[in-house]
């Protein structure tokens, strides 16, 4: 951004757009309402645009990137910044619209923001569906907990196999109950339970159709060549990741799924606390559960000898040398006393690069 440009940052909300404009050569922003819909956002940039180049800013928020993709299309640069990342005042506790967007609008003239990954169109979309799993899985599990506690709350228990297997769903659905309003009530539980995994078998139908798209496919293809990373988790990777060569070193990559640890030192003193938990959590999810996998022994089985048939070679190698260092670095920190959950949380953190390292080749 030169020194001539303008600046407009945006406060966006369903009903209400505040905007901040900063001139070239002024100090104090001048901002106003707009309309909030985005024709009228629209004349308001294409207006302030006849007096020169403008750049527009907002904080990626509940609209989504519907305003970034408009004003894209017209040719006017538009930056998503990350609001976590987002420099405050401990002291400053006055927030309104117009003071928000006047300090991004500041900030942004200072270089200070950060802005956001903003993904296409076909990406958002696979990305949606891949969220509205994890929510029906999250429906799922509700579901099933009510059910299982209803039944311990009347003394019945199921202990010859393990949880919701075939014989489980036999043994649900032939309890027998004295009053009618208890048996109404097992009803509405199991009938829960039922609409959820249908709705989940749907869902997951549906996204082993978009393992086609493109730019996805390829993407897919290399990941699914590594230990615990199969059609869902590596979509899921590829859909929330977006494009790897945004990423120019592994740690950045590390540190955006927020597998970094935390640290708060001071002179010679060093002192490092848990992951950050900062930036891709449905990313993070998948790495951790694919890292269990590398407890065990180095193995190339039937089905993952499978999904590297007709790989690329680099591909192949670098989950072969992932599955040799990870379990290393599993047997090595879990024969130092380490608790499992951060030995696997070490181990997920070097996954993501080795991950980064096959999309990247």
């Amino acid at each position: 951004m030169t020194e001539s440009t303008t600046i407009i940052a945006f406060d966006q909300h369903a009903d209400s757009v505040v905007a901040a404009v900063l001139a070239p050569g002024e100090r104090v922003p001048a901002a106003q309402a707009v309309p909030p819909d985005l024709p009228g956002i629209g004349r308001f940039v294409e207006k302030v645009g006849r007096r020169g180049r403008v750049q527009c800013y907002y904080e990626a928020g509940p609209c989504g990137f519907a305003l970034q993709r408009f004003l894209a299309e017209r040719d006017v640069p538009c930056e998503v910044i990350a609001p976590a990342l987002m420099p405050r005042r401990p002291g400053d506790r006055v927030k309104t619209d117009r003071r928000d967007a006047t300090q991004l609008a500041l900030m942004a003239r200072a270089g200070a923001l950060t802005a956001v990954h903003v993904p296409t169109a076909q990406e958002e979309a696979v990305r949606d569906l891949l969220r509205c799993r994890e929510d029906i899985r999250a429906d799922l599990l509700r579901a099933r907990h009510r059910l299982s506690k209803f039944l311990l709350r009347h003394g019945r228990r199921f202990t010859t196999t393990r949880a919701w297997s075939q014989k489980h769903w036999a043994w649900l659905r032939q309890q027998p109950w004295v009053h009618d309003a208890e048996r109404q009530t097992h009803e509405a539980y199991l009938r829960a339970v039922d609409e959820a995994v249908a709705r989940l078998r749907t869902v997951e139908d549906d996204l082993r159709a978009a393992l086609q798209v493109e730019p996805l496919q390829a993407r897919v293809a290399r990941l699914r060549c590594f230990r615990g990373i199969d059609d869902l988790t590596a979509l899921t990777i590829a859909a929330e990741l977006g494009d790897p060569r945004r990423f120019t070193r592994a740690r950045q990559v590390m540190a955006y799924v927020g597998l970094v640890p935390s640290e708060h030192s001071s002179g010679a003193k060093r002192a490092q606390g848990g992951i950050t938990k900062t930036g891709n959590a449905h990313l993070r999810r998948v790495l951790v559960e694919a890292a269990w996998h590398y407890r065990h022994v180095p193995a190339i089985g039937d089905r993952l000898r499978a999904r590297q048939a007709g790989q690329p070679a680099e591909a192949i190698s670098h989950a072969w040398r992932a599955q040799l260092r990870l379990h290393h670095r599993y047997r090595r920190l879990a024969g130092r006393g380490k608790r499992t959950n951060v030995v696997i949380t070490a181990v997920a953190r070097e996954l993501a690069a080795f991950v980064w390292a096959t999309l990247v080749a």
